[in-house]
Order: C-alpha cells, then sequence, then structure tokens
C-alpha cells in the first residue's frame, strides 16, 4: 500500500507535471538567466536600407527587381528584315513598390510589389493597414521578386516598361488555362491505337497501365485527369518591343494566361548559350528613373541582326 505522503506529492493533470517538471528542472538552474541562456537565439534578419532612388552600375551578378503586367492578347510585328513575328503584348498598370521584405541572408533581399488599384471598401482591414503603413494606394495583386541588395528600390518607386530593354530575354509566369478532364492524347500526347478494322472505341485509350507484377499502378503514371490551371513560367522570351507612351512591352511568343491576366515578368535566370542583354545596351539599374536615366523615344525595336533571311545566301 501506499503512504499518504506519496500520494499527496504525485502530480495530478497537465498542471501538476509542468510544476513537477520545473521543480526537477529547479535543480540544476537556480537562475532564470540560465533559463533564458538555453533558449535559442531567434534568427537574425537583414532588410537593404533604401534613402533615395539614385542610378547604379549594373553588374553580371546584380539581379533587378520583376514587374507585374497585364497580359493584353496576342499579335503580330515585322522586324528589321520584314519577317513577321508573333508576339504578347504585356501592359504595365500603376506598378509600385509596396514594401522591402527581410529575410535571413544579408546577400538576399526581395521586394513586394504592386500592380493597378482597387477600392478600399473591397480589401480587408489588415491589408489596408499594410497599405496605410508604407503609404501606397491599395493594389489589385501583390507579388514579391527575389533582388540583391545593391538593386533595392525604395516603397512607392513606380517601374514603367522603360524598366525593360529590347532585345533582353525575360522569363514569363502565370497560371495557364484550365483545359478540365482530358483524355491521354490531348493531355499528354500519346498517339491512340488503330483506328482500323476491328478496333471497337478503343482507338483513343491509354492500353496497358502495367502488369502482374507489382500489381498496381506506379505514382505518376501518364493517365487522363484534369489538364491546366497550373503556375507556367515560360523561359528566354525576346522583348521585341517597349512603348514608353502606353507602358507596354512586346514578348515574343505565346504567354500563358487569358487575356487580362496578372502576368509576372522578369529578367531570366537560366542563361546557356545566350546573353541577357543585346551587347552594348545601356541597362537601366536598379529601374530606369526619369530625370536620371537617358531619355527614349516612344517605341523601341529591338534588332535582330544578321543576315537578311529573305536573300538567299550566294555560295
Amino acid at each position: 500500500m501506499f503512504s499518504r505522503s506519496l500520494i499527496a506529492t504525485r502530480p495530478v493533470g497537465a498542471v501538476g507535471r509542468a510544476a513537477h517538471n520545473l521543480t526537477q528542472q529547479s535543480q540544476f538552474s537556480t537562475s532564470m538567466a540560465a533559463l533564458r541562456a538555453k533558449l535559442p537565439h531567434e534568427k537574425v534578419r537583414y532588410m537593404p536600407e533604401v534613402s533615395e532612388l539614385k542610378l547604379g552600375t549594373y553588374k553580371p551578378e546584380s539581379q533587378r527587381t520583376g514587374v507585374i503586367a497585364r497580359k493584353k492578347g496576342m499579335t503580330g510585328m515585322w522586324n528589321e528584315w520584314g519577317v513577321r513575328v508573333p508576339v504578347t503584348v504585356l501592359q504595365l498598370e500603376k506598378v509600385q513598390v509596396v514594401s522591402i521584405l527581410k529575410t535571413s541572408c544579408p546577400t538576399f533581399a526581395r521586394l513586394q510589389i504592386g500592380c493597378g488599384t482597387r477600392k478600399e471598401k473591397n480589401i480587408s482591414k489588415p491589408m489596408m493597414g499594410h497599405y496605410k503603413a508604407h503609404g501606397v494606394d491599395p493594389k489589385a495583386k501583390l507579388f514579391e521578386f527575389p533582388i540583391t541588395p545593391d538593386a533595392a528600390l525604395p516603397v512607392g518607386t513606380e517601374i514603367t516598361a522603360a524598366h525593360f530593354v529590347p532585345g533582353q530575354l525575360v522569363d514569363v509566369t502565370a497560371t495557364s488555362l484550365g483545359k478540365g478532364f482530358q483524355g491521354v492524347m490531348k493531355r499528354w500526347g500519346f498517339a491512340g491505337g488503330p483506328a482500323s478494322h476491328g478496333t471497337s472505341l478503343a482507338h483513343r485509350t491509354p492500353g496497358s497501365t502495367g502488369n502482374i507484377n507489382p500489381g498496381r499502378v506506379y505514382p505518376g503514371k501518364k493517365m487522363p485527369g484534369r489538364m491546366g490551371g497550373k503556375n507556367v513560367t515560360v523561359m528566354r522570351l525576346p522583348v521585341m518591343k517597349v512603348d514608353t507612351a502606353l507602358n507596354c512591352i512586346w514578348v515574343k511568343g505565346s504567354v500563358p494566361g487569358h487575356d487580362e491576366q496578372f502576368i509576372k515578368v522578369r529578367d531570366s535566370t537560366k542563361l546557356i548559350k545566350h546573353r541577357l542583354f543585346p551587347e552594348g545596351a545601356a541597362v537601366p539599374f536598379p529601374t530606369y528613373i526619369p530625370g536620371q536615366s537617358a531619355a527614349q523615344p516612344r517605341e523601341v525595336i529591338a534588332k535582330v541582326g544578321g543576315q537578311d533571311p529573305l536573300i538567299p545566301a550566294s555560295d
């Protein structure tokens, strides 16, 4: 049988166990300062300090901020050789720096970029307090872009289409068009089965999906399912033209997403056999600053260069 003293001192419940743990811990550390010294230290956060907006010198290791644009649709243009090039028109609408985010690395920074406008009644109170704290009007869309500390911009800086150089390469990210539930021929490009004699309603089926051993379908097997509606990045698209009056850029090729969708555009990061900017181009760094950067005409068209493809080369 247990004695009365043992029953009285036994910890009961979560509160009792916590008190018992503190009693046992006090045998090893008698001061509160010693207890705090054992706690893990808080992570140090870094944020580049930018007091004024001024031009800098672009370096190959520098990374400028990206922008948010609206997809306006596709059209065509002709280069200096008269060759038609399909392009997508992207418009920058009141793109501003909303805030500078803190990171855990001193050589890495992030900018929060906003685009468009939104009525105050359609914004939650926490987000409205975020905008008022930084002195920026409410935005329709917010995205974050990684940068190097030398490319940081003050809060409230407006980024225009002159941020990009005609002929440079950009990466475009957006949500692709949702196509619903599709079969393997449309979703994965399967060839399908024979659609001749003897085939009965099986010419578009995927066929066999496995064998007896192991007797199951491996995860990731290409099968019918929902297609599209995912985040897609198209890399290394050339900027064919920059319109400073309409604040638009013409990008060669197609861009994921539907018209009027928000698109993330940034300098290309994966370069294998190409240059990011044309040779001898003046890169606005950290961005184009009116009054400090060189004045630009309304339209600046990229030069493809090389030999006229319409004239056959002489032997």
